[in-house]
């Protein structure tokens, strides 16, 4: 586990953003539970993926498009890790991936980002990958 004031500027990132912590176990299931329209969810870590390229481009692709998710939440792997560990079993049958993003319409998965889609990837390669989905999902 990484300590708390190691991650803080990590969490700010996303949470200066608009984006919603999930903390516990509880948290995960209550944000799932009756799931209606189209939520974001961000696994996010403190690697030089996510700093460098993934919560660049989601806060990018947020602020690029008129169709986004109704709701964009992120779990903080290493840290927060029951929540973590809730968050991906939504995410089957993918393999657990930090970092990592995540459409839900209507509770069902429908795009995920594996950290191998991240990694040497841009922001901006980042934010059109979202884009397309948010398209696609969003509207």
């Amino acid at each position: 586990m990484y300590p708390e004031e190691l991650v803080v500027p990590m969490r700010l990132d996303l949470t200066q953003a608009g984006v919603q912590e999930l903390k516990t176990v509880e948290d995960v299931d209550g944000f799932f539970k009756d799931a209606k329209g189209t939520a974001l969810m961000v696994i996010n870590s403190v690697c030089g993926c996510a700093a460098g390229a993934a919560r660049p481009g989601i806060k990018l692709a947020l602020s690029e498009t008129a169709h986004k998710p109704g709701s964009v939440v992120t779990v903080f792997a290493g840290v927060d890790k029951e929540a973590t560990a809730k968050a991906r079993e939504y995410m089957l049958p993918y393999p657990p991936s930090s970092p990592s993003v995540a459409l839900f319409k209507d509770g069902e998965l429908v795009h995920f980002v594996e950290r191998h889609h991240i990694e040497g990837r841009t922001p901006q390669m980042i934010a059109d990958n979202l884009l397309g989905a948010f398209d696609e999902h969003c509207k």
